[in-house]
């Protein structure tokens, strides 16, 4: 099975243009087998799940310790990262809440835990009942929701 941290997005001819000497055929054929292992992304990403659930699981077991808060940070990443790539651009969107939430090593644990296991709550939830995006209208609010605690909290 292939890695899934290296999986591109699935449309590569805007990515490589034209005039490089790439192969149309090639782009097309490229384009087939990104959309034939698409079938698993649903699969990888609940792989990241529970990667992202474990880290809460730390956090709630152990305290928001250096290495809990940055074990969560380094999944949250993840997920931003791979949220649109597994067709899920609201998991990139709450992922990068979280992310900006935890960003600073330095503050990191100031960082209120409510708000932080609400993200991951929010994560779970959307990828339990296949809210893919922010045109969603409970996607929408609850991303919107917590980009606000974050900057209610940045703020101060």
């Amino acid at each position: 099975m292939s890695d899934p941290a290296h999986v591109k997005p699935t449309t590569l001819r805007p990515r490589v243009g034209g005039g490089f000497g790439i192969n149309a055929d090639a782009i097309a054929r490229a384009e087939e087998a990104l959309k034939a292992m698409s079938a698993q992304f649903g699969e990888w990403l609940n792989d990241e799940v529970v990667k992202l659930d474990k880290a809460q699981a730390d956090v709630r077991e152990k305290g928001l310790t250096t290495e809990t808060a940055e074990a969560l940070y380094f999944r949250a990443h993840d997920l931003k990262g791979l949220g649109t790539t597994y067709e899920y651009p609201i998991v990139t969107r709450i992922a990068g809440s979280l992310c900006k939430l935890l960003d600073d090593a330095a503050t990191r644990l100031q960082a209120p835990l409510e708000t932080i296991h609400a993200h991951v709550d929010a994560i779970r939830s959307v990828v339990r009942e296949q809210i893919k995006t922010d045109e969603n209208p409970t996607g929408r609010v609850l991303a919107e929701s917590l980009e606000a605690q974050v900057t209610q909290h940045k703020s101060r």
